[in-house]
């Protein structure tokens, strides 16, 4: 063999080599670590299940990534993503000025409504009069606890770790109210629980600077390579027509909103 040809071989032998650790790298991607269905929620076995799972998939498989699922505490899903013990975020994290300052955010892959559920016996509107007085629950750390904390100054404010406790203080009489997405309340309230004890009371009126342009995926600012390809394989979500079966199977509709 020819010293050049042993030299072509090197070359091409250190390319695959690099080829496949680079193949092999693997993201980290968070998301809430407490149920929130019907975007995510462990199973019986503890698998994690749910649209916002399969979203994950269908993106990382777009973009080529190897993709480990890392659910991680709400209040400190940001600082993993900045701590680099984490390398994405995707777990309903509306894109905000305010979370802008810390990280990047891919287009918008879902644009949520929110909503006011509040007990059956109890009759008010969903704006900061009718809830005057109420004890509403929010989720901390959130663009609901947010917004409740600038719009419902006249309530009794009272905030969770988890939607899911939120809920079960919702079913037993402890508050009269909650905040949240749209299609996570809706889920509740096809529960047993929540058909009994609630009722949806309508939307808030939308304030994008505090709710935010929709749902996107964080990354660490300046990582433009991981944001762009993201980007790309949301888009080819929709192209392939694979983003709307989706959103068929879990919500009867399609939710990404333009």
């Amino acid at each position: 063999m020819s010293a050049l040809l042993k030299k072509l071989v090197l070359v091409a032998l250190v390319i695959i080599f690099s080829t496949s650790l680079a193949a092999a790298e693997t993201v980290r991607v968070a998301f809430g670590a407490e149920p929130y269905p019907p975007f995510t929620s462990p199973d019986a076995s503890g698998k994690w299940v749910g649209w916002e799972i399969e979203m994950i998939a269908l993106v990382c498989k777009e973009a080529k990534l190897d993709c480990e699922l890392a659910p991680t505490m709400w209040d400190g899903i940001i600082p993993a993503l900045m701590s680099k013990k984490v390398d994405m975020i995707m777990g309903s994290l509306s894109i905000t000025e305010a979370r802008e300052k810390k990280v990047d955010f891919s287009i918008p892959y879902f644009k949520p409504n929110a909503v006011v559920v509040g007990t059956k016996s109890m009759k008010f509107a969903p704006t900061p009069e009718g809830l005057k007085g109420k004890l509403v629950g929010v989720q901390t750390a959130t663009t609901h606890a947010a917004y409740a904390e600038k719009y419902f100054k006249d309530s009794k404010l009272k905030q969770y770790q988890t939607q899911d406790e939120i809920n079960q203080d919702l079913v037993s009489g402890r508050i009269d109210a909650t905040q949240a997405d749209a299609p996570a309340m809706t889920e509740f309230m096809e529960s047993k629980e929540g058909m009994a004890c609630c009722e949806i009371k309508g939307e808030v009126a939308y304030d994008a600077t505090i709710l935010g342009r929709g749902v996107g995926v964080a990354v660490r600012k300046g990582d433009d390579a991981l944001r762009e390809k993201i980007n790309a394989a949301i888009k080819a979500t929709r192209a392939s027509g694979e983003y709307q079966k989706l959103s068929m199977k879990y919500f009867g509709m399609d939710v990404y909103g333009e």
